[in-house]
């Protein structure tokens, strides 16, 4: 029999999608074992990389390198990540999903096993490239085994679930990766990654996936495709990564990757439009409905940097530690599931775009409310605006994810594309969003801490006086006056610094508050505009109905 041939399939068993498994029926145990190991594999998809991020500072030092040697790390996961996206959803029509998991899940686990002898930067940007080949894979498996495990009419619940779970590997990463460095230090964080990836391995193994239909749908061009294409997004990756740390005009290989990597990006594509079957449906993918959805994505992924880039980054900016800072991580966690779980209970086909609208309105209400941080702002002084965001970062998702499948199931061969639009936007967004906010952190502290210092001037008497009890701080330890002075002096001036970096963080909160604000008036200004004429459209019996849930992708 041959393996490509299409199977006779029961109508509640047929594959959604080519390449996704058939839904049979199962008993309620299996249907339990398959929502656990796809809420293990998905987690296993993110939480690797997530230890890292949330534990840059202590790698840092346990590794030996600088503050842009490290950013390689996450950046080198985000590039892989992107790049095997091409090419998995082919791999799966044609060879199956679980063999390629199979084999990056035990190639992630080599590496990061042959990590714990060799500690060094390269081993550790080997890890998280790895990782984030396996990472693409995982995603993808935890939301099928997610499928599996809910009936036919609860399918779309389903979707929420598994697309979601993924995003929670962040909040718990944070809250138990300092238990993990206490086990044994660094190692503890690769230990339990290689745990992990073997647990999901045996998992992966031992309750496998219903069988697919297969197709022949590699074609030699598309490697080419694949490794110009990819090469292109990865040098994108590593400026948008590493921009605002070396700098955007003080380095000159930042300019050459950009210049290179837009080169690379619309050469690829331009073989790809040319082609009489693409791997990329570029003219799809530049239609307006793919557009307003890869637009939309790009700026909700960077309303959400607000928690890692903003408020966190603040909190360890007034030299929070992570001790202190565990009751607004599980505020945040906490949040997330709220968010992930009332996306999946609420979710309706016939009205996806009032998710996004609710979710952007918490984010910018949280974003506002942390705009009036001070210097004596705590993490208790966070928790509701920070369960507001971390609810709208999953909140948004499922019904995303919905808008654009929808428009895959009309025709299959854009499943491809549009996977790759979804991952891109998703990881580019974060990207984006943290490269943005960084750089106008940095910017706005300037701004700020000139027009501080322009009015700190000796012959001021409440200048004077600060220096003056800034000196008398080191009394007892510098006997010379004129030292004295010199450390009130320098005092002073921390304190000016600090206080320029705490109006630079209200300015990013605020300035994420206004994207989120106007992402919102375009998106409800767009579902006005089709209400309008759907209505206008039904008053006509002989055209056919627009539905106002299709206002992004319409």
């Amino acid at each position: 029999m041959d393996r490509y041939a299409p199977r006779d399939w029961q109508p509640h068993e047929k594959p959604s999608l080519p390449g996704s498994p058939s839904t049979p029926l199962h008993s309620n145990p299996k249907r339990l074992a398959y929502a656990l190991v796809g809420l293990l594999v998905a987690l296993t998809g993110g939480l690797g990389n997530s230890l890292v991020v949330a534990n840059l500072i202590y790698l840092q030092g346990a590794i030996g390198a600088t503050t842009a040697e490290m950013a390689w790390l996450p950046a080198a996961y985000v590039m892989t990540n992107v790049s095997m996206n091409l090419l998995l959803v082919k791999f799966r029509q044609q060879f199956g999903l679980r063999a390629f998991t199979e084999v990056f899940l035990v190639l992630y686990a080599l590496v990061t096993f042959g990590h714990l002898f060799v500690n060094d930067l390269n081993s550790a940007i080997a890890v998280r490239a790895a990782h984030g080949m396996v990472g693409a894979a995982l995603s993808s498996l935890g939301l099928y085994y997610m499928v599996q495990a809910f009936p036919a009419k609860w399918r779309m619940k389903a979707l929420v679930l598994g697309l979601g779970a993924s995003q929670l590997a962040l909040p718990l990463a944070r809250l138990f990766s300092e238990d993990l460095l206490q086990i044994a230090e660094w190692r503890g964080l690769y230990l339990f990654e290689l745990g992990m990836a073997l647990l999901s391995l045996g998992c992966v193994l031992l309750l496998k996936l219903p069988p697919g239909d297969r197709f022949k749908t590699f074609e030699k061009l598309d490697f080419l495709t694949f490794a110009i294409l990819a090469s292109g997004v990865a040098l994108l990756c590593a400026v948008l990564s590493l921009g605002r740390i070396d700098w955007w005009f003080e380095q000159d290989w930042i300019g050459v990757a950009l210049a290179a990597s837009i080169v690379l990006i619309l050469a690829g594509l331009a073989i790809e439009h040319n082609r009489s079957n693409p791997l990329l449906m570029t003219r799809w993918l530049g239609s307006g409905v793919m557009i307003r959805l890869a637009l939309a994505v790009v700026l909700i992924r960077m309303v959400t940097s607000e928690q890692s880039t903003g408020a966190v980054g603040f909190m360890q900016y007034l030299n929070m530690s992570n001790q202190q800072l565990h009751s607004l991580y599980v505020v945040m966690m906490i949040g997330s599931v709220a968010g992930l779980l009332t996306s999946a209970l609420t979710i309706d086909p016939k009205h996806l775009l009032l998710p996004l609208i609710i979710s952007l309105a918490l984010m910018a209400t949280g974003s506002v409310m942390d705009s009036y941080s001070n210097n004596l702002t705590r993490p208790e002084n966070l928790y509701f605006s920070q369960f507001l965001l971390a609810f709208g970062s999953t909140f948004f998702l499922g019904p995303t994810m919905v808008l654009g499948t929808r428009n895959v199931l009309t025709n299959p061969r854009n499943l491809v594309s549009f996977s790759v639009l979804f991952g891109i936007c998703n990881n580019l967004g974060g990207l984006l969003g943290s490269a943005l906010l960084g750089t106008f952190q940095i910017v706005r502290e300037k701004f700020h801490s000139s027009h501080i210092v322009e009015h700190l001037t000796l012959s001021d008497p409440l200048v004077a006086a600060r220096v003056q009890s800034g000196g008398s701080a080191y009394g007892s330890l510098l006997a010379d006056p004129s030292l004295r002075n010199l450390a009130g002096i320098r005092s002073l001036s921390n304190a000016a610094t600090r206080e320029a970096n705490v109006l630079a963080y209200n300015d990013v909160f605020m300035l994420i508050a206004v994207i989120a604000v106007l992402t919102m008036i375009w998106i409800s200004i767009r579902a006005l505009w089709l209400m309008s004429t759907t209505k206008a459209v039904a008053a006509t019996p002989v055209q056919p109905s627009v539905t106002n849930s299709g206002a992004i992708s319409s």
